[in-house]
């Protein structure tokens, strides 16, 4: 086994590259920290200083794949508004409900560990979350005041991030019961339930009734959003 001495921030990107093969082939259930260890041509103890547990760093993987995610840059590209706020809460139900469509696909699978994460010690959770608010809490939060500004929406009383994260944890909650294969919560399949879902979290987050009628059907899709920046810039 290879002892070759590399800076701390080399020895990272070593083990998290193994990992990401060990993890593509063998998914996160079939991936053992030994496995990892034995890809990056290390030792297990050493992996361990860098990473203390297989769910730290499927984190820090899923993390950097946040960053580089071309969904989430576009949304940090459009500008505050209440459109924009309304292309972010349907592109989290959007997200979530695809999960629940592929059981062994890997965003059903997420949803999965961030539950099983925060039923042990969190440290899944906590990477992800905190990488996920750094990415879209920004733009979230500058495009509720613009919605209250142009009177799209009341201020609901308290932190407004935490608006972000009520909306976050209802899809969150909705996708899981609808993960099994006979869903443990049997919701009407109506046409619209996607619609239905925003809209109850738009309400939520203080959007009034005329708004949510004039913008939820006919704002653009996040990637004709993008385009329209383009072309503008």
């Amino acid at each position: 086994m290879s002892t070759l001495r590399l800076t701390g921030d080399l020895r990272r990107e070593q083990i998290l590259e193994a990992a990401k093969r060990c993890f593509a082939l063998y998914g996160f259930a079939g991936t053992t920290t030994r496995s990892v260890a034995r890809a990056a041509g290390i030792s297990e103890g050493l992996l361990f200083k860098h990473f203390p547990t297989k769910a730290a760093l499927y984190a820090e993987i899923l993390a950097e794949a946040c960053e580089a995610d071309p969904e989430l840059l576009r949304l940090r590209e459009l500008k505050p508004s209440t459109e924009t706020l309304v292309i972010l809460i349907r592109e989290m139900v959007v997200h979530f409900m695809r999960a629940t469509e592929e059981p062994e696909q890997e965003d059903a699978q997420r949803v999965r560990l961030l539950i099983s994460s925060q039923l042990t010690d969190g440290e899944f959770a906590r990477v992800l979350y905190d990488k996920i608010g750094d990415l879209i809490g920004p733009i979230f939060s500058a495009s509720l005041e613009s919605a209250i500004a142009t009177g799209d929406a009341e201020r609901v009383e308290g932190e407004p991030l935490n608006l972000f994260w009520f909306a976050h944890q209802v899809v969150h909650m909705i996708a899981l019961t609808r993960l099994p294969a006979t869903p443990s919560l049997d919701y009407p399949n109506a046409p619209d339930f996607e619609r239905q879902i925003c809209q109850f979290i738009l309400r939520g987050i203080g959007m009034n009734g005329r708004a949510i009628a004039s913008y939820l059907d006919t704002v653009p899709s996040l990637s004709e959003a993008s385009v329209r920046i383009a072309e503008s810039a």
